[in-house]
């Protein structure tokens, strides 16, 4: 039985069961938060339990190192779409220690691809730079920095909404602002 197969019958006794119920909420952040984090798996439990965090409270956005590559990405559309529809008034931006994204190079991503068959010219495209979506950072700080600013400069955000940025212990939880 393949993962998502097994993910299916979970889901199917989970609904019968009613497990359901104890998650119930609104589309509203309770506390008016919004969280851009890391998709790393180690941050997907630890990042709200660590953060006090219940179903409801706030909005979690997630994509690969917690960044903002670009001002009309997906991820700060869910921020925009967050802080004028949903409420949001606060947002943190969480990185959290041994990123996987700070060693990530085009040049690897590449020859992956490549090897996988994918053709020379999806690689060469003249309308994305591949060698900038699929770089990494080299420095955590310096890429909260940089994400915080992107928002808090970015020409749809209100200036009456609090951004902050932070870097998670993966393992322990603990959090250290980013002055």
């Amino acid at each position: 039985m393949s993962n998502i197969d097994q993910v299916l019958a979970f889901n199917r006794e989970y609904v019968a069961a009613k497990a359901y119920e104890k998650h119930i909420t609104d589309k509203f952040p309770d506390k008016k938060l919004a969280v851009l984090s890391c998709m790393d798996t180690r941050l997907s439990v630890l990042l709200q339990e660590a953060l006090g965090l219940k179903n409801g409270d706030a909005k979690i956005i997630k994509n690969a190192g917690a960044v903002i590559p670009s001002p009309w990405d997906s991820a700060m559309r869910s921020l925009i779409v967050a802080i004028y529809e949903l409420g949001v008034t606060e947002i943190m931006v969480v990185a959290h220690t041994s990123c996987g994204a700070c060693h990530m190079s085009f040049a690897h991503f590449k020859e992956e691809m490549q090897h996988r068959g994918i053709p020379e010219a999806e690689l060469t495209r003249s309308d994305v730079k591949l060698e900038e979506w699929l770089e990494g950072f080299h420095d955590t700080q310096a890429s909260v920095h940089s994400t915080v600013a992107a928002i808090v400069n970015h020409p749809l955000v209100p200036s009456d909404v609090s951004v902050r940025g932070f870097i998670i212990d993966s393992v322990t939880g603990e959090l250290q602002e980013v002055q």
